[in-house]
């Protein structure tokens, strides 16, 4: 068998040589040409997801907004009720759960409830405000009885003598007095020391007269000590003196009312009658 030339091995194995860079360089632009696809695709991707994240965050950002807006408004709204309760706490003590009619002209809350006024929590029966014939405590209440036996111990213990000679009285028994009354001196004159009834403050329970039930008390020690002690037990000296025209009676220094210590003391302080206090009036209508 002959032997092939060299030479043309050497051809053969040049061109095989050169087939496989070819190759090779196809494989590696091919895979390049992979590579840019691919990086590509993920930057495609990557921009679609920051504008579909801006989007959501221009969205949120709007939403956050208005709930933001309609909390301020809300914050708004509860801002004005707020303040519309602070001004009805500032005019005085209310009863809860019990609706503001109107307010005096001293800003205290005026409620009624069943017939009965209250202004800055305080139960009014004077010549404007009445009580219905249906309401019967049918004694003093017993805070009232409770806080006069205290202040009795302490007038005792300065060689004083206090004593209830008329506390709670009903509506018919305020009429049958009152009718008496009319009878002896005249309506007009009887209007200035005996209430109408309904209009009477013995109905509430809350108020007493003591001792004499006369002017004569007025120069008593007993009635120069409670002018300066009767607040510190919770009552106020309640028709007192120069103030007739505000209270609608003259001046009664056995006629006491329990308001308790700290509402006592807050009229006694001012100087002024519960009326003026409170800022209502004490007139009849007719």
């Amino acid at each position: 068998m002959g032997t092939k030339p060299v030479r043309i091995d050497n051809r053969k194995r040049e061109k095989a040589r050169r087939r496989r860079q070819t190759a090779a360089t196809r494989a590696a632009v091919f895979a390049a040409a992979l590579v840019l696809v691919a990086v590509l695709v993920v930057a495609g991707i990557i921009r679609h997801h920051k504008k579909t994240q801006t989007v959501q965050n221009d969205t949120s950002a709007q939403t956050v907004s208005q709930t933001g807006n309609g909390q301020e408004e809300q914050n708004g709204t509860d801002s004005a009720q707020g303040q519309q309760i602070s001004h009805t706490e500032a005019a005085g003590e209310t009863l809860a759960g019990t609706q503001v009619q109107s307010v005096t002209a001293k800003g205290y809350a005026i409620q009624v409830v069943d017939g009965v006024t209250y202004i800055g929590g305080v139960m009014i029966a004077n010549k404007s405000y009445s009580l219905p014939e249906s309401y019967a405590p049918g004694d003093l209440l017993p805070e009232v009885k409770e806080a006069f036996a205290v202040m009795q111990k302490a007038a005792a213990a300065q060689g004083l003598n206090i004593y209830i000679s008329s506390g709670y009285r009903s509506y018919s028994r305020q009429q049958t007095l009152y009718n008496n009354y009319v009878k002896s001196d005249g309506k007009a004159l009887a209007d200035t020391y005996s209430s109408r009834p309904g209009y009477s403050e013995h109905q509430t329970g809350l108020c007493f007269d003591l001792n004499t039930i006369d002017d004569s008390f007025g120069n008593t020690k007993e009635s120069a000590w409670l002018e300066q002690h009767a607040q510190e037990y919770g009552f106020i000296i309640r028709f007192p003196k120069g103030k007739d025209a505000q209270t609608g009676y003259q001046y009664e220094p056995w006629h006491l009312r329990y308001l308790g210590i700290d509402m006592a003391t807050k009229v006694y302080n001012s100087g002024l009658s519960l009326e003026e206090y409170l800022g209502i009036t004490s007139e009849y209508a007719d």
